[in-house]
């Protein structure tokens, strides 16, 4: 294992430290813990408040699109890991601002446990929370089956949609029906090439030979649909495109919005070369494409490989997909 670190064991804390030192004006901490992060300004009062979380190792999901016009907080778990249901409360509490709280958060077994559990407790305090589970992963589960897939980083959107609506003072109910529409219009997909180490293991959890892929591969290395020999970045944009639009068709005169995201150790260059691709595709077929998105926005450590998602889009969807953002890792 090559990494820059101190003590494996210390890894997730000694990130945290340092995002809080470089962006201590509007990011901070619910008490002594850490791992319990929210807006500096936070509660916002009048406004609901969004709440996510999951592990880390995925930087800049989730603790990266805490801030204006995104999420209100969220909790952070060891590397791949939940954090606790008595996290999740904390920020609960501390984002809640008197209009409701909606949780945003991926399709996992841990999460949702400590998630309901933190919705329990924030009931007897008297905080009524929703929530949207992310599932935008084609890759994990069939059409028929989509209520059980994983949540990758299609959770982007959700969070800007979500976002906005409650920036622009929609209530609780709107905010969760915007938010689920969002997620409706939203399907991901993405290729490894290789595996990621956990510093606290030092050595990777599966291997992929060289020369080869794993098309469908999750954010912590789940199994995708098929491992092949690699392929051009055209034939691996147009599989992953096709399972896409197949899932959710579209047709002439559609609008998009297109995320290329990296998985930790794929250049940029690489990444706006599946671009091109995906853009002649889709334009050829009459779709157009607004605020492309391209770069690093759901990783998996240092895992190389990347992740397409197509959002489709309507009137009030672009509008909120437009509206101003500004977070520590992410403007719009």
């Amino acid at each position: 294992m090559k990494k820059i670190l101190n003590d494996p064991n210390n890894f997730v804390n000694d990130m945290l430290k340092g995002i809080y030192i470089a962006h201590g004006e509007t990011l901070a901490h619910v008490g002594d813990d850490l791992r319990c992060l929210v807006r500096a300004d936070a509660p916002i009062m009048g406004k609901v408040a969004l709440a996510a979380g999951g592990g880390s190792g995925h930087l800049p999901i989730f603790l990266g699109y805490v801030g204006q016009g995104m999420l209100s907080g969220c909790a952070i778990g060891d590397v791949f890991q939940s954090p606790s249901s008595e996290q999740m409360l904390e920020v609960t509490k501390k984002v809640h601002g008197g209009a409701g709280v909606l949780y945003i958060y991926g399709n996992y077994g841990g999460d949702t446990m400590n998630f309901d559990m933190a919705t329990e407790m924030a009931d007897m305090e008297g905080i009524e929370v929703r929530t949207v589970l992310l599932k935008d992963d084609v890759a994990s589960a069939s059409k028929e089956r989509s209520d059980t897939r994983r949540g990758v980083a299609g959770m982007v959107y959700a969070f800007k949609i979500a976002g906005a609506s409650a920036d622009l003072g929609h209530n609780l109910e709107q905010v969760e029906a915007v938010t689920r529409k969002a997620v409706a219009n939203t399907r991901s997909m993405g290729v490894a090439l290789g595996p990621c180490i956990l510093p606290a293991v030092g050595k990777p959890g599966f291997t992929i030979p060289d020369g080869e892929m794993e098309i469908g591969m999750g954010l912590h290395g789940e199994p995708g649909v098929r491992r092949a020999p690699l392929e051009t970045a055209d034939q691996i944009a147009t599989e992953i495109l096709t399972a896409i639009t197949t899932d959710m068709p579209l047709v002439t005169g559609d609008t998009v919005t297109v995320m290329v995201n990296g998985l930790g150790a794929t250049p940029l260059e690489e990444l706006y070369i599946l671009y091109r691709k995906l853009h002649a595709i889709l334009t050829a077929q009459g779709v157009r494409i607004v605020k492309p998105l391209i770069g690093e926005f759901a990783t998996s450590l240092e895992m190389p490989g990347a992740s397409i998602t197509v959002m489709k889009l309507d009137a009030e969807l672009q509008m909120l997909l437009e509206h101003p953002a500004h977070t520590p890792f992410f403007r719009m």
